[in-house]
C-alpha cells in the first residue's frame, strides 16, 4: 500500500437537507428585537406571530399576520411594515455559511422551507449566499406550515422520497409537521424553545455545527 495517509470516503447519510429559514438559518430575532424597541416585546411579539402563523393553515398574506399578532398584544399594527422594510438586514447564524458550504461540497442537496411571503422569503434566503436547490414559500404552497403542503412541494421539487431528505427545524412546530410528511427531522434550538410537541427530534443542539457530522457520517 502507497504510502500517505487514508482520508475516510465521506458516505452522505440523506441525499438532500431542507432548513427552516428564519430561525434555523437566519438571525431574525436581531432584527424583530430591534424593530419592537427591546427584546422582551420582540420576543413577545415574535412568539404570539408563530402561534397564529402556525395555526392558520392556508395562506393569508404574510405582512398581515404579523400585523395582528402585534395588534393582538396592544402594539402598533405598523411594525410590521416597519420589520418588512429591514429584511435585508437579516444575518445568517454564524457557522450557518461554512456549514451550507460544507454539507453543498459533499453532494449534499440544500432547499429552504419558509413560513414567508415569495417576496420576503427569496429576499431571507439571498441573504445567506449559498447555493440553494430548493427555496419553497408558504405563499407558493398555499398553506402555512405546519400544513403538509409546504413540505410537500420542497420534496416534489427536490424529486426525492421523504426518508432520504433530513429536515433541520428552528421552531418546535416544524418537528411534527416535517415528520407528519416522512423526514427525519433535526432541531436546531437555537432560541432554547421547549418542545411541547411529539415526536421527539433525531437531535437537539443550539448549533449547526454538530450537523454536518450527522448528515456525512463522521464520528
Amino acid at each position: 500500500m502507497s504510502g500517505g495517509s487514508y482520508v475516510p470516503v465521506r458516505s452522505p447519510r440523506y441525499d438532500a437537507v431542507l432548513f427552516d429559514l428564519l430561525t434555523a438559518l437566519l438571525d431574525s430575532w436581531t432584527v424583530w428585537n430591534d424593530v419592537a424597541g427591546d427584546p422582551q416585546t420582540g420576543s413577545r411579539w415574535r412568539n404570539r406571530y408563530l402561534e397564529i402563523t402556525y395555526g392558520e393553515g392556508s395562506y393569508r398574506d404574510y405582512e398581515a399576520l404579523v400585523a395582528e399578532a402585534a395588534e393582538s398584544l396592544a402594539l402598533d399594527r405598523g411594525l410590521a411594515a416597519g420589520l418588512s422594510a429591514r429584511w435585508a438586514e437579516l444575518q445568517p447564524w454564524g457557522e450557518a455559511p461554512a456549514v451550507l458550504a460544507e454539507l453543498a461540497a459533499a453532494g449534499v442537496t440544500l432547499g429552504v422551507v419558509t413560513n414567508c411571503s415569495e417576496r420576503l422569503g427569496h429576499l431571507a434566503a439571498s441573504r445567506l449566499d449559498a447555493p440553494l436547490d430548493v427555496v419553497v414559500t408558504a405563499e407558493a404552497a398555499g398553506a402555512y406550515k405546519p400544513n403538509p403542503a409546504p413540505y410537500v412541494l420542497a420534496l416534489q421539487h427536490l424529486g426525492l422520497a421523504s426518508h432520504r431528505v433530513l429536515f433541520v427545524a428552528g421552531s418546535r412546530y416544524d418537528i411534527a409537521g416535517a415528520a407528519n410528511v416522512g423526514m427525519p427531522v433535526w432541531w436546531h434550538n437555537r432560541i432554547h424553545m421547549a418542545r411541547d410537541t411529539e415526536p421527539a427530534p433525531l437531535a437537539e443542539h443550539d448549533t449547526l455545527h454538530p450537523l454536518v457530522g450527522d448528515v456525512l457520517r463522521i464520528p
